[in-house]
């Protein structure tokens, strides 16, 4: 139950020294909260920093215990390329081996049957140009690759050729082509039967026997193919010693494997045990930085309940207290200040009195 006032001076006095006290209290509370959120922000820079760090260590670890082991899986995995290099080297000089061994006979025996061509066309005196391929394509074919270049050689000479001529002419007509076809045609045609004629009539028997040895030649080439493309499919390769090599081979991929082995167990110790003790002792050196910090926030978070709860208190007070009498409007140190002059001049017999005269002037007049 409010309490009539009978000392409107002690009244304001008490009223302003409360507000007084408020503002006071209210700006020491701004402050506080200033001041808390900037070490809060001080705080979670300084873990922020702290997390950071054990992230920027652990990668850099990590990346450490990567790149070594990889250096030496690198290393490893050139040990087993060179190991493979050699054996098959190896395998390639013992089939190299094997093939003329296997086929010296074959390849002897063609020596024998060149020498024997060379021999008899020299003894009888055969132009060196009927010893050809080509000559031989052309008068003695036998075989796909004989016929085929004297198939080209005939699609040259006989069209070709003469359609080439044609098209070259700047004025091209149609008795043009047939002159061009018709001197082609005595042309090569008649060193092609020219050539033959008296190179068959004159080494009959000697061309003849050539075009035998070269059936030989090409049968025992045939006979080296095959012997070749068997040995390079066969799959026993017991008989070209390559057992060290194999060995070799072994040991570098045992070798790669245990490395990758151990790489996993790095990894794995890495992830669950190492970086558990980093992290912990780059906390544990910012530990007492981040306590004190957080100590301190405490602290300010502490005052700074407290004074607001009192601040809460002063204003239910003042409210209670002065609030019925003279409004939130007059709930001011200047203002109850003049209210008080008003009084203690005599202007005013009491508070509401000198309310009015401060809202029609009064005070402020006298004042002045």
């Amino acid at each position: 139950m409010e309490q009539a006032i009978t000392d409107y001076v002690k009244f304001l006095a008490d009223a302003r020294d409360a507000v007084y006290r408020l503002n006071n209290d209210q700006a020491t509370a701004k402050q506080l909260k200033e001041q808390g959120e900037r070490q809060e922000k001080e705080l979670a820079a300084a873990k922020k920093a702290v997390t950071d760090s054990v992230n920027q260590t652990i990668k850099k670890r990590r990346s450490e215990i990567d790149t070594s082991y990889d250096k030496e899986i690198a290393k490893g995995q050139e040990r087993l390329k060179k190991a493979r290099t050699q054996r098959e080297k190896a395998k390639n000089k013992g089939m190299k081996e094997r093939i003329a061994e296997e086929t010296s006979e074959l390849r002897e025996h063609n020596r024998d049957l060149q020498i024997q061509m060379k021999t008899m066309f020299q003894k009888d005196k055969v132009p060196v140009f009927c010893r050809t391929t080509f000559y031989y394509s052309l008068y003695y074919a036998r075989g796909l690759k004989e016929r085929l270049i004297g198939f080209i050689t005939f699609l040259i000479c006989f069209l070709a050729l003469p359609c080439g001529v044609y098209f070259l002419l700047p004025d091209r007509k149609i008795w043009y082509l047939v002159l061009v076809y018709f001197a082609d045609i005595i042309i090569f045609g008649g060193l092609y039967v020219t050539i033959g004629n008296r190179s068959r009539s004159r080494y009959h028997d000697a061309l003849k026997q050539g075009r035998e040895i070269r059936n030989l030649l090409s049968s025992n080439e045939k006979k080296i193919k095959v012997i070749v493309h068997s040995i390079e499919k066969d799959g026993n390769e017991d008989i070209y010693d390559l057992e060290k090599y194999d060995d070799e081979i072994a040991c570098a991929q045992q070798e790669l494997s245990d490395i990758a082995a151990k790489k996993k167990d790095a990894i794995s110790s890495f992830e669950n045990v190492t970086r558990n003790i980093i992290a912990d002792e780059i906390e544990g050196n910012h530990r007492a930085e981040i306590e004190e910090k957080e100590q301190k926030l405490q602290e300010v978070n502490d005052s700074l309940a407290q004074l607001e709860s009192s601040i809460r208190q002063q204003n239910i007070h003042i409210t209670d207290t002065f609030g019925p009498y003279l409004g939130k409007e007059y709930l001011n140190t200047d203002k109850l200040l003049g209210l008080s002059k008003l009084i203690q001049s005599g202007t005013a017999s009491n508070i509401t009195e000198a309310i009015e005269m401060d809202k029609n002037g009064v005070g402020k007049t006298e004042t002045n």
